[in-house]
Order: structure tokens, then sequence, then C-alpha cells
């Protein structure tokens, strides 16, 4: 869970990068009304953790920072790569949570049920980006975003 957490984090964080250079105001909004959604997520993960008996990353200011400065720096770009940039971790993100769910004991009906929602969320805001307008990012892009998303998880997991 602490995983997620640092997840949620930076998601709120790339939500308010993009926002905050958005383009077009509709875009700008979905992205602010996506990361009022993701703070729901966060407090979940957070009561989750806690009633598990374990504590947030400690790298939780690193993840935010770096995650609003990608943000911010895809959506220079334009609207339309912001939201491919949007479309993509979602789509990666669901992924993960998957797997998370998968790897869930089936008596751990809290955990599961947290996980399921965000995913469901997550899926919501991949399919809103899709609709809005977002770019198909280029290979190389996507795989560079896996293999950072994989260092933060597992950094996020022991620190």
């Amino acid at each position: 869970m602490r995983v997620n957490h640092a997840g949620e984090v930076a998601a709120q964080a790339l939500y308010q990068g993009h926002a905050a250079v958005a383009r077009d105001s509709e875009i700008e909004q979905q992205m602010r009304q996506a990361a009022a959604e993701e703070l729901d997520h966060l407090a979940w993960c957070e009561q989750r953790i806690q009633e598990l008996g374990e504590e947030p990353s400690r790298m939780s200011p690193i993840w935010y920072a770096g995650a609003y400065v990608i943000g911010a720096a895809s959506g220079l770009l334009g609207d339309k790569w912001s939201l491919g940039f949007i479309a993509e971790t979602e789509r990666q993100v669901c992924v993960h949570l998957d797997e998370h769910l998968d790897g869930l004991p089936a008596e751990d009906t809290r955990s599961r049920a947290i996980v399921k929602t965000m995913r469901d969320e997550e899926a919501q805001h991949g399919a809103s980006a899709v609709a809005a307008g977002a770019a198909d990012l280029p290979g190389p892009v996507k795989t560079l975003m896996r293999l950072t998303a994989k260092i933060m998880t597992r950094t996020a997991y022991w620190v």
C-alpha cells in the first residue's frame, strides 16, 4: 500500500503540473478535477497504511517534486501531449493496480476494495484524456515512463 500511496502523491503533482501550464481552460479544469479525485486515493492509501501499522514512503517530497516537474514539462509541449502523457500514465497505473490486486490475499477485502476503486477511477481518467484529444506517445517515451515507474515503485517499497 506504501507503493500505491507514493503513486498517488506523484499523481497529485502530475495533474497539478499539467494544470499549471494547460493552454485550454477546459483541459486545465479536467486536470484539476482529476487531481481532486487523486486526493481521495491518497487519503484512502494513507489511512490503510496506518491501519496496517506501516508508514508512507519517506521519499514523498521527492515523488511530488519530480512528478510536478514532469507534468509541467510535458504540458509545455501542448495539451494533446499533456493528455497523451496522462492517458499513458493511467494505462500503466491500471496495469500496476491489476498486478497488485492479483497479489493481495482474498481475505484482505479492505485493501482490495481500495485498489479496485482506484483502478476504476484511474481508467476513467485515462479514458477522459483520450476523449479530450490525447496524442499517442512514441514507444521510447512509454518505455522510459515504465522504467521510471519501476524505479519509483521499488524505492517506495523500501524507503
